[in-house]
């Protein structure tokens, strides 16, 4: 069932058809070639969805199999099971869902492979989470979320406390739209508190105003490093010449352009292995993931700048 007015999402759908299972979840999320399968239980699903376009909260049950990519996109989406498995950035940095543990999920398109599972979700519109972020005078950026970053236990209490109250207003027909928007501006301070922002190590010089080109550069390249980025691409960003753009970089980082994504990309690796399960996590692939190709020079590389091998840095995590 979906609600006439256009301002307001309600939507309740359920049945035995694998077919309109795989269509409806895949029209839902946007998915990229998603595939459903069932499993040695009988088949069936339920898809509701409750909200607005600043937030809107979404459950899935599902007794079967369900792959697929989901796109990049502007929102900001917590997720936890309460029953089945599910595993998010399939192929890559694997995470593996805990039931009841909170999720976000990652910033960039990721694959993911559920099966026999329920599924709760708070999706909030980037927007909404914008306009609390400034509030409190800082700038969100995807790069500053540590989506892989496991919430201690006040924020996770707190986390639950408040979807239990947006739950209760949002699927309230007769509650009012100011209270509505109201659980929207709670749902984005409740994922700023669960998932606190990690805050780029920027030099003092880059606030001064005659260098804002070179800070929006760096800027830039903290909060895309996972991309591939060239020199080029930042010089296009700065509106200067390549040569501009090496010079001003030298004169007020101290190191070219390259050699800066090359540090903000080793800050990444250093930050997850640090974080990460020694049995489970390969350095070549961490490496890999962040544009290290070749282990060997990695490894100097990495060893020159922390005095340590990556491997160590991974078994005392």
């Amino acid at each position: 069932m979906t609600d006439p007015d256009p301002a307001t999402v309600r939507v309740d759908e359920r049945g035995d058809s694998l077919a309109d299972a795989e269509r409806t979840l895949t029209t839902a999320y946007a998915g990229i070639d998603w595939s459903a399968d069932t499993t040695d239980v009988p088949f069936s699903y339920r898809y509701a969805a409750s909200g607005d376009a600043a937030m809107t909260l979404r459950s899935v049950q599902f007794s079967g199999r369900l792959a697929g990519e989901m796109p990049a996109g502007d929102d900001f989406v917590v997720q936890w099971i309460t029953r089945g498995t599910g595993v998010l950035d399939v192929g890559q940095r694997e995470i593996h869902l805990q039931p009841g543990q909170p999720q976000m999920w990652p910033g960039t398109a990721f694959e993911f492979a559920f099966e026999d599972y329920d599924q709760r979700l708070v999706q909030v519109n980037r927007s909404a989470v914008d306009v609390i972020a400034a509030e409190r005078g800082v700038a969100v950026t995807r790069a500053k979320f540590d989506h892989a970053a496991q919430p201690d236990d006040t924020a996770m209490r707190q986390w639950r406390q408040t979807v239990h109250l947006i739950s209760a207003t949002t699927m309230d027909r007769a509650a009012s739209p100011l209270l509505q928007a109201e659980m929207g501006r709670l749902a984005a301070v409740s994922l700023l508190e669960l998932y606190p922002q990690a805050t780029a190590d920027l030099p003092a010089e880059l606030l001064l105003p005659q260098h804002a080109r070179i800070r929006h550069v760096a800027e830039y390249v903290h909060e895309h490093a996972h991309l591939p980025i060239t020199s080029t691409d930042l010089a296009t960003l700065a509106n200067l010449s390549l040569r501009a753009l090496q010079v001003s970089f030298q004169r007020v980082m101290g190191m070219s352009p390259n050699a800066y994504i090359r540090q903000v990309r080793l800050e990444r690796i250093r930050t997850e292995l640090l974080a990460a399960e020694p049995a489970t996590t390969n350095v070549a692939d961490v490496a890999r993931y962040w544009g290290f190709a070749h282990p060997g020079r990695f490894s100097a590389t990495y060893a020159a700048k922390y005095g340590e091998y990556p491997s160590d840095t991974l078994h005392r995590s």
